[in-house]
């Protein structure tokens, strides 16, 4: 059996249902909107990871003082330097990997929506979430298949400018310096080359899922962490 058989089954179901329900009041939009709701139970889930990267940003924050300390005594001596910088989180209760919780855990999810909008057939029936649209455009198909000058590219045109913003905010709050941090600056960027190869299903997954991110960044780092 497909890694991802089961697991695709079972959210089909969940996401066709939530349409169903979605259905008389939402109509023609009620699969987007299961998609985004079922994105943003997704996110509710891992609301303790994000808790668990803001005091590990916190926490990094501190020891940052410490931590530009060790590099330049031991700027020669890089075993040396990973062995104190592991000590010094160590003594700290920090983890240097926090801050990649939410992240890492997200991605099966994205996994599962992308091969279930990819999929004609799930548990040996035909995919009937392939035939719903959002503004005329399958959610199976993504921006090569509609077509890159076809009217239905304006909808993955709106999204990736929606997708684009979303970066952009998230990348002018990324607190981390040198290398690391350029890189942390452009990786919100990665979502908008993702959607525009993915089905218009799994480029709305990514919108809400970063949304959401962006919005519990503010909230965490501003209240939550500040009340720790």
């Amino acid at each position: 059996m497909f890694l991802l058989d089961v697991p695709v089954s079972i959210t089909h179901d969940l996401v066709g249902s939530l349409a169903g329900a979605l259905d008389p009041v939402a109509g023609g939009l009620a699969a987007p909107a299961a998609i985004i709701l079922f994105t943003a139970a997704v996110r509710l889930l891992l609301v303790p990871l994000a808790v668990a990267q803001a005091r590990g940003e916190r926490a990094r924050l501190r020891l940052l003082p410490k931590m530009r300390a060790l590099q330049k005594k031991h700027a020669r001596d890089p075993e040396r330097l990973r062995r104190e910088m592991a000590g010094l989180y160590a003594a700290e209760g920090a983890s240097p990997l926090a801050g990649c919780l939410p992240a890492l855990a997200q991605w099966p999810f994205f996994a599962v929506m992308y091969q279930l909008f990819v999929s004609a057939t799930v548990a040996g029936h035909q995919n009937l979430l392939l035939t719903h649209t959002l503004a005329g455009v399958p959610l199976g198909q993504n921006l090569l298949s509609v077509g890159l000058f076809s009217p239905g590219a304006l909808v993955f045109l709106v999204l990736l400018v929606l997708l684009g913003l979303v970066a952009w905010w998230s990348s002018r709050r990324v607190t981390a310096e040198g290398p690391m941090g350029r890189v942390a600056r452009l990786l919100p960027f990665g979502t908008v080359a993702v959607a525009a190869f993915v089905p218009l299903a799994a480029g709305l997954y990514l919108l809400t899922s970063t949304a959401w991110a962006a919005a519990e960044r503010a909230i965490l780092h501003r209240r939550v962490v500040a009340a720790s």
